[in-house]
C-alpha cells in the first residue's frame, strides 16, 4: 500500500446531502453552495461513495481514535436508515483496537424517537444549533416560508434529553443576540445544556464590507468576556465552553486543538456530497478544490502540496503586527477567512475580529493563569472560584477613607491558586 506523509490524525467535515436544508436562515453561509452544482438534481450521497468514503477515511487516519463528523445542510434530511449504512460499513473496515465515534450538527427541527434510540445505540455526540430564547433564536433562523423555528428545535432537543444523548449546544453569536449575552447563557444552562460553542458570525463580501447581520469585534469580545465573567465565578468544572476551554490550553503552555485558534491549519476539510474534497467547511469554492476521492485517495489529497500549503499559509501570511501581540500565543491570527481588513500600520491580513479578540483575552488573562497554577499543581481548576467570588464580594463592600481593601491578596501571602508559594513568586510575577 502507498505511504503517504499526511498528518496522523486529520479531520473531515461531511456534508451527505450538501447545502440541502429544510431552515432558511440569513446568514448561514453554505445554503449557497448549491451553485457549485448546477446540473445537480440530487444532493444525496449514494451508497457507494459513501462507503469508498468511510473506508478511505478508516484507512488514511494513523491513531486509534477517528471521528466522522456529519454535518450540512441539514444532515436528517438523509434519513436514519443512512446512517444506518454508515455505521455498518464503519464496523466493516474499522481496525481491531480502533475507536469510532460520531458527531452530528444539526438544526434539531427534524429529530424524533427513532433518531434519539438511533444516537444512543450508536454513542452520537449531537451539536445543537440554537441561538437562545425564542425570541432572540427566531431573528434570523427561520424556515423556507419564513416561519419561526424555535419551537421545532426545542422539541427536537428533548427527544435527545429524553433519551440521555449527548450534546453539545452551538450558538451563531451576530449582530442581534451579541447584545444580550447572560440572557443567552442563562437561557442555554436553563435548557440543560452543559457544553456550549459561541461561534461569531462574520458574513465577508469583500474588501472590509460586512452583512448587517455580523457581530462587530467589540460585540463579540464584549459578548465573550461576560459571559466568561458568569462562568469563572460559578460554573467552572460544570459548563464547558469551547473558546474558555482552548483558551486555557494555552494559558497552560499547549497548543490550542480548535483550528481557529492552532498556528496552521489544514487537517479540517470539507467533503461534498459527491466525493468532492475542500480545503476546509469555509473554503468550499472552486479555488480550494483539493480533488475527488473517487480519483485520489483521501490521504494523498490532505498530504497535496496544495492543501499542505493552504495550511501553512495562516501562519506565513501573519501580518508583522499579529506576530508582535500579546495574545498571538492564544491567537494566531484567528481564522483565515476573516483576516480580510488592515492593521493600523497598512498590513493586510489583520482578522476582522482582532479588536474583539484582543478584548477578551486580555480580560480572562488573570483567572486564567491562576486556573493554569491550579491545575499544574494537582488541582481542579474550579479551586479558584472560592477566591474570585470573595474578590467580587469585597469590591462592593463600602470602605472608609485608609481601609485596606478586604479580598486583596498581599505579595507575600499564599497565592489564591493554591500552588503552596507565595503571591509574588507564583501569579503575580506571570501577570
Amino acid at each position: 500500500m502507498v505511504q503517504y506523509r499526511a498528518p496522523r490524525a486529520f479531520h473531515v467535515m461531511t456534508k451527505p446531502i450538501g447545502p440541502i436544508c429544510n431552515l432558511d436562515c440569513e446568514y448561514c453561509f453554505y445554503l449557497d453552495k448549491e451553485k457549485l452544482y448546477p446540473e445537480t438534481n440530487s444532493f444525496r450521497m449514494n451508497d457507494e461513495i459513501l462507503e469508498n468514503y468511510v473506508k478511505q477515511y478508516i484507512e488514511a487516519q494513523q491513531v486509534n481514535e477517528v471521528t466522522f463528523a456529519w454535518q450540512g445542510g441539514e444532515p436528517t434530511l438523509m434519513g436514519v436508515d443512512f446512517f444506518r449504512r454508515a455505521i455498518a460499513y464503519q464496523k466493516k473496515y474499522r481496525r481491531t483496537g480502533m475507536t469510532i465515534q460520531n458527531s452530528f450538527q444539526t438544526n434539531a427541527t427534524l429529530l424524533d424517537d427513532e433518531w434519539g434510540e438511533f444516537f444512543k445505540q450508536n454513542n452520537f455526540l449531537i451539536g445543537v444549533s440554537i441561538d437562545g430564547p425564542p425570541e432572540i433564536h427566531d431573528k434570523y433562523r427561520y424556515d423556507k416560508r419564513g416561519r419561526s423555528s424555535s419551537q421545532q428545535v426545542l422539541r427536537g432537543l428533548r427527544v435527545l434529553q429524553k433519551h440521555q444523548v449527548d450534546y453539545n449546544v452551538l450558538c451563531v453569536v451576530n449582530r442581534h443576540n451579541a447584545e444580550s449575552p447572560k440572557e443567552v447563557y442563562a437561557y442555554f444552562k436553563e435548557l440543560g445544556a452543559e457544553f456550549m460553542q459561541f461561534i461569531p458570525a462574520v458574513e465577508h463580501f469583500g474588501g472590509k464590507n460586512v452583512s448587517p447581520r455580523s457581530v462587530t469585534a467589540r460585540q463579540y469580545g464584549k459578548f465573550l468576556c461576560q459571559i466568561f465573567d458568569e462562568w469563572v465565578m460559578n460554573d467552572i468544572g460544570t459548563i464547558f465552553v469551547q473558546i474558555f476551554d482552548v483558551a486555557l490550553e494555552a494559558w497552560m503552555g499547549y497548543t490550542p486543538s480548535l483550528c481557529v485558534f492552532n498556528q496552521t491549519c489544514g487537517d479540517a476539510l470539507a467533503l461534498e456530497h459527491n466525493g468532492d474534497l475542500y480545503s476546509c467547511d469555509h473554503f468550499v469554492t472552486p479555488d480550494y478544490h483539493v480533488g475527488n476521492i473517487a480519483d485520489t485517495p483521501i490521504a494523498e489529497l490532505v498530504d497535496s502540496d496544495f492543501q499542505r500549503k493552504f495550511g501553512t499559509d495562516k501562519r506565513d501570511t501573519l501580518p508583522e503586527y499579529c506576530r508582535t501581540c500579546e495574545v498571538k500565543f492564544v491567537c494566531n491570527g484567528g481564522c483565515p477567512k476573516n483576516r480580510f481588513i488592515k492593521t493600523p500600520t497598512g498590513e493586510d491580513g489583520l482578522n476582522y475580529l482582532c479588536a474583539g479578540y484582543k478584548q477578551f483575552f486580555k480580560h480572562i488573562d488573570e483567572p486564567m493563569k491562576m486556573m493554569a497554577a491550579a491545575l499544574h499543581q494537582g488541582q481542579p481548576a474550579n479551586s479558584i472560584m472560592p477566591m474570585l467570588r470573595q474578590r467580587q464580594n469585597a469590591a462592593k463592600t463600602p470602605r472608609m477613607p485608609g481601609q485596606a481593601a478586604e479580598g486583596k491578596v498581599g505579595r507575600n501571602a499564599p497565592c489564591p491558586c493554591g500552588s503552596g508559594r507565595k503571591y509574588k513568586q507564583c501569579c503575580l510575577r506571570n501577570r
